[in-house]
């Protein structure tokens, strides 16, 4: 499967237990996609920007986004990323605990690529971000790749 070039993957999630589930199911696939994590929105815009401690971080081939984020939240994040040229061709995919119908509508209209509600069982949640990587990696063509 040497065709398949590792992907950057921006990971934004606040929550300790979820980023420890995310890292441990990509780092399930075989590929070596490199993960980074930020923990909050104000952070994953820095990072996207390439601004401040994230001026020499590799562009995001894409966006593991969750909602509820202190400072600047998911949606915020979102519309930022899609209002922006250099920015709007990243799949940003929003992996949240909401499944309110307003939030999965409003995260749609914001142009998320995917809206995928978090698996409470731990099983579970790591083959949902699992088969992310693997869709990703192995069916999406992404840009420059």
């Amino acid at each position: 499967m040497s065709e398949f070039r590792p992907i950057e993957v921006l990971l934004v999630e606040d929550d300790p237990g979820d980023v420890l589930l995310c890292q441990e199911a990509f780092s399930y696939n075989k590929v070596g996609n490199n993960l980074h994590v930020v923990n909050d929105g104000e952070q994953a815009l820095a990072f996207l920007r390439s601004e401040g401690k994230y001026d020499s971080v590799p562009r995001p081939d894409l966006v593991l986004l969750d909602l509820n984020l202190p400072r600047v939240n998911g949606f915020e994040v979102l519309e930022e990323v899609k209002k922006d040229p250099s920015l709007r061709s990243i799949p940003v995919v929003i992996l949240t605990t909401s499944e309110a119908e307003q939030d999965i509508l409003r995260g749609y209209n914001l142009h998320a690529n995917a809206y995928i509600t978090k698996p409470v069982d731990f099983d579970q949640f790591t083959r949902v971000v699992r088969q992310i990587d693997e869709f990703f990696v192995t069916v999406v063509k992404l840009p420059g790749k």
